[in-house]
């Protein structure tokens, strides 16, 4: 919820702005934290308008860049303020000059960086905002920077690895089906009014392919409306709860797609506890924070477990191997940084290892899909061929 409020500062000067908060009350106890004398908290009313709905969202290039070049200022010894002041011309991506120029007005006005940056979520992730709060509290903002930078220029190169890996069959697949819509609605009539007005019998193969064909002729407005209808319904429901639960447990069960999303998950699991950890955010608050940016309902349900476990005083090792979600190496990883008091290095060396991981995965993947895409194409391709050549052999056999 946003609230707008209104307060003096410590020297007498009139503050407003707006801040995004569970409640008034959270608003009032951020106010107090800067010295602020309240004199009025309301609900504030945020309007999207269309210009901001078209908006370019924010992705892992655009998180990393800035994290690198806000880094490589604070390094260099410049100012908060002008720091942002060069990233807002600096950076690429409109959303994110928005909200940048706007935390500039926030931290003139006496906000930390992190409250500042806190009400443009949408913009700057919740993980971002917990380190660049860790930064501010212990003094170490540059190193914090320079930490996300890799975070997430690691992310952005797992992202790219799988789509990558996914062009090739994807291209492959949406010829193929451009291919065979054309022989159907193009070619296939041509034949076969051509074998009818001869008085040939068509055999089965061939009255299956023209039925298609009638279909895709007569009702192709129709069919598309299905399709259309069938994805909008698909996605709404992927928007809901049962929905994303079905689709992530769909995630950690198929074959395959199993193997590699759970080494993605553990790789962002391993990597930004270890980032977490070595900025010295507690244990229970980095595995919340984790949890939030797995991007998976049902480990986020089962890291919510390890939590309480850990609460309990169970180890963070015994915790993870109890909700049997990740592979045995790494609750075997963890319980050797515990013993040795290294565990964020540990999540560290565990996290690239997965990378190497990742990217094996999808080369496995890539390479079965490819044969399994031709001879489906070949099978597709074959009967329509088969289709068309059969009437001609018999139209042989009644001439000779």
């Amino acid at each position: 919820m946003t609230y707008k409020y209104r307060a003096v500062s410590k020297n007498g000067d009139i503050v407003e702005g707006v801040y995004e908060g569970k409640d008034e009350l959270d608003v009032l106890n951020m106010l107090k934290q800067n010295n602020y004398l309240p004199i009025s908290v309301e609900k504030h009313a945020t309007t999207i308008s269309k210009r901001d709905l078209f908006s370019p969202s924010v992705k892992k290039k655009d998180l990393a860049l800035f994290c690198r070049q806000f880094y490589a200022m604070l390094k260099a010894g410049i100012g908060i303020i002008r720091c942002l002041e060069i990233l807002e011309k600096q950076v690429e991506n409109k959303t994110m000059a928005k909200a940048i120029s706007k935390v500039i007005e926030d931290v003139q006005k006496g906000f930390t960086l992190s409250e500042a940056m806190g009400v443009h979520k949408n913009v700057f992730p919740q993980l971002l905002l917990n380190m660049v709060k860790a930064g501010e509290v212990s003094g170490n903002l540059d190193t914090i920077m320079e930490r996300m930078a890799i975070q997430y220029e690691k992310e952005y190169k797992i992202e790219q690895k799988v789509k990558s890996a996914l062009i090739y069959p994807v291209l492959l697949a949406f010829i193929t089906l451009l291919v065979v819509i054309f022989l159907l609605i193009h070619v296939i009539p041509n034949f076969v009014v051509f074998f009818e007005e001869n008085g040939y019998t068509l055999p089965l193969p061939t009255i299956i392919l023209l039925n298609i064909s009638r279909l895709l002729n007569e009702y192709w407005h129709l069919i598309v409306l299905i399709i259309i209808g069938f994805s909008l319904i698909i996605i709404v429901y992927k928007n809901t709860s049962n929905g994303r639960t079905l689709i992530d447990s769909a995630k950690l069960k198929i074959p395959y797609i199993k193997d590699i999303n759970i080494k993605i998950i553990v790789t962002r699991f391993t990597r930004t506890l270890s980032t977490l950890l070595s900025s010295g955010i507690p244990l229970i608050q980095s595995i919340e924070v984790v949890s939030n940016i797995i991007g998976n309902s049902v480990v986020y349900s089962r890291l919510q477990t390890v939590k309480d476990n850990v609460k309990k005083g169970i180890t963070l090792s015994k915790a993870i191997r109890d909700i049997k979600i990740f592979p045995p190496l790494v609750d075997s990883m963890i319980y050797v940084g515990e013993e040795s008091g290294a565990l964020d290095d540990i999540l560290l060396k565990t996290a690239d290892f997965y990378d190497d991981e990742v990217e094996n995965s999808l080369l496995r993947i890539t390479s079965l899909l490819e044969p399994i895409l031709l001879i489906i194409m070949a099978i597709i391709i074959g009967f329509i061929v088969v289709s068309v050549v059969l009437p001609m052999f018999e139209m042989v056999d009644i001439l000779q």
